[in-house]
């Protein structure tokens, strides 16, 4: 496979393609305003011969050329997996030439006569879908050389969480990660506070949810001798522990209002107070919070301090659950597989294919959490090599494949299907041909990415009814 990749602030490579030497000198024209390295070639044979020395990323191509059919260019773009946004152009009496480019894999198609503005708004286009390539490009790579910060999965949404949380890093400001149970928080704000200036300094957590309220402020702050009942010595609080390094408040939307007053003179002034002491105290902290709630609708209801919530929501970092991050679930299942198997000295290597089809469909309403300790339940309770639907939890098991229908909904004698659920079949059976790729699943199904995404959310929905549904005497 040739490679394309360069940097994203590079300038494009724009290969034209086109025989008619007065319309070549047009297209160059209309290209000369657009920050791209351009070429030109005549023929099938030349355009190939500089493909191979110089990989282009957007190609201008005319169908009906003197040695051989344009298509051929496309089809060694393709054949060889090239990133290149590919634009056909063709005459009026040779549209289904452009149809069959468009199903080939061209990116557009332009029918002579081309206008100007038509030509530049389809380039422009074409030269903004390289630059998010680009980028994505550079993500991935920036992933791959960095690590995934204790993550596992390179899904779209997961590579924009890796971007955000190397740009928090590097500065001083709050963090505040929101997301639903079981999507990592605590394990972005320890990456948060690994890639960052203040790395060789502690990381103090506090779960906010799992601290009586009447010793919260303790913790936080610390007391000294006799400030309450119990107080048998002097105790730091997490801020003086914490000092050069970061505080990471989990759950933070669950703290009494009457502290959350203290936080933010803490935030404010860096200064604080011990339990039962007049002396202030100083300490240089970055603070990382989370919650699973949504916090303008805690501000909105009272619960939460809307001064205390501007001073802390400065960088937003939200996590997606586990259902919006494609194929990510088979890479941290496997990742977990082989981990307890090693742990249980156990034979597990490898998930059958109806399981892996069954993880895809399934909506994981506890996340990445609910998939470990799935995992986990399967090494411990069974044994082999392979695990199959039968070694799955019960809850599991009364999912179908499809992840919406049950056991009992299987065995209805119906010959017809719901049509969304027989649209559900056709999408999940387009992602997995895909490997997980929703993006190239709406291209070959010619609907939105976004498309793919509100159904889910809407299957999810209705799987999430039914199972409440059989909890139900």
């Amino acid at each position: 496979m040739l490679s394309t990749k360069r940097s994203v602030n590079a300038q494009p490579n724009v290969l034209l393609v086109e025989d008619d030497e007065i319309l070549a000198l047009a297209y160059l024209e209309y290209l000369k305003s657009e920050p791209c390295n351009t070429s030109h070639r005549s023929t099938v044979s030349s355009a190939i011969e500089l493909i191979r020395q110089i990989p282009p990323d957007i190609v201008l191509l005319d169908i009906l050329l003197p040695d051989a059919s344009g298509l051929e260019v496309l089809d060694y773009i393709q054949s060889n997996a090239m990133p290149v946004s590919v634009i056909v152009m063709t005459s009026e009496g040779s549209i289904d030439n452009a149809v069959e480019a468009m199903r080939a894999g061209a990116f557009d198609f332009l029918v002579k006569p081309i206008s100007a503005t038509r030509f530049t708004a389809t380039f422009k286009n074409a030269l903004e879908r390289q630059t998010l390539r680009r980028k994505v490009d550079a993500y991935e790579g920036a992933f791959t050389q960095n690590g995934s910060y204790g993550f596992i999965g390179s899904s779209l949404v997961m590579q924009s969480v890796y971007r955000i949380i190397a740009s928090t890093a590097a500065s001083n400001a709050t963090a505040f990660i929101t997301g639903e149970s079981g999507t990592g928080k605590e394990i972005c704000a320890a990456a948060v506070h690994s890639q960052s200036p203040r790395r060789n300094k502690p990381l103090v957590i506090l779960n906010c949810a799992a601290i009586p309220k009447d010793l919260m402020e303790s913790e936080i702050f610390g007391h000294i001798t006799g400030a309450f009942t119990g107080a048998t010595a002097d105790r730091k609080g997490a801020a003086a522990r914490a000092d050069g390094g970061t505080m990471f408040f989990d759950e933070i939307a669950e703290m009494d209002l009457a502290l959350q007053a203290k936080l933010l003179r803490f935030v404010q002034t860096g200064v604080y107070q011990q339990v039962g002491s007049d002396k202030t105290e100083r300490a240089d902290v970055r603070l990382v919070c989370a919650t699973n709630r949504n916090p303008m609708e805690e501000v909105e209801a009272g619960r939460f301090r809307e001064d205390l919530y501007y001073r802390l929501h400065v960088i937003p970092i939200e996590l997606p659950p586990l259902r919006d991050r494609d194929g990510d679930v088979i890479a941290i299942a496997e990742h977990m597989l082989a981990k307890f198997a090693k742990e249980e000295t156990k034979r597990f290597s490898s998930f059958s294919t109806e399981v892996k089809a069954l993880f895809l469909s399934y909506s994981w309403p506890g996340n990445v959490r609910q998939l470990e300790n799935t995992i986990r339940n399967i090494v411990v309770l069974q044994d082999g090599t392979e695990v199959t639907r039968e070694m799955l939890p019960e809850l599991l098991q009364d999912i179908s494949v499809d992840g919406i229908a049950t056991k009992a909904a299987n065995t209805e004698s119906t010959a017809i299907a719901p049509l969304w659920l027989t649209e559900k079949r056709a999408i999940e059976e387009a992602i997995r041909h895909c490997n997980g790729n929703i993006p190239k699943a709406a291209h070959l199904l010619e609907i939105s990415n976004s498309t793919i995404y509100r159904k889910r959310r809407d299957w999810a929905a209705r799987e999430e009814k039914a199972r409440l549904s059989r909890q139900q005497p």
